[in-house]
């Protein structure tokens, strides 16, 4: 991990486009600027690992839905003998 220090109004460039700039320091809380082309997309961090999960739900409950319905399907055809 890369650790920098800056002051208020100190800005420090991610890549081509990708500014974050402290804003204000007030007690142990920091707010900062992020500037980035709009198909960036810039989240809290709780706020990504909560899309995350969301993520693997949809995923696990989709593949059970899959199973399932391959399953009916499988029932549907008569059995060979």
């Amino acid at each position: 991990m890369l650790v920098l220090r800056r002051k208020v109004g100190e800005a420090i460039v991610i890549s081509e486009g990708i500014q974050v700039k402290v804003i204000s320091v007030q007690g142990d809380q920091v707010k900062i600027g992020i500037e980035a082309p709009q198909h960036v997309s810039v989240y809290r961090q709780e706020i990504y690992d909560a899309i995350q999960e969301e993520n693997r739900q949809a995923a696990a409950q989709q593949l059970s839905m899959n199973l399932l319905q391959l399953k009916e399907l499988g029932s549907s055809f008569p059995k060979k003998k």
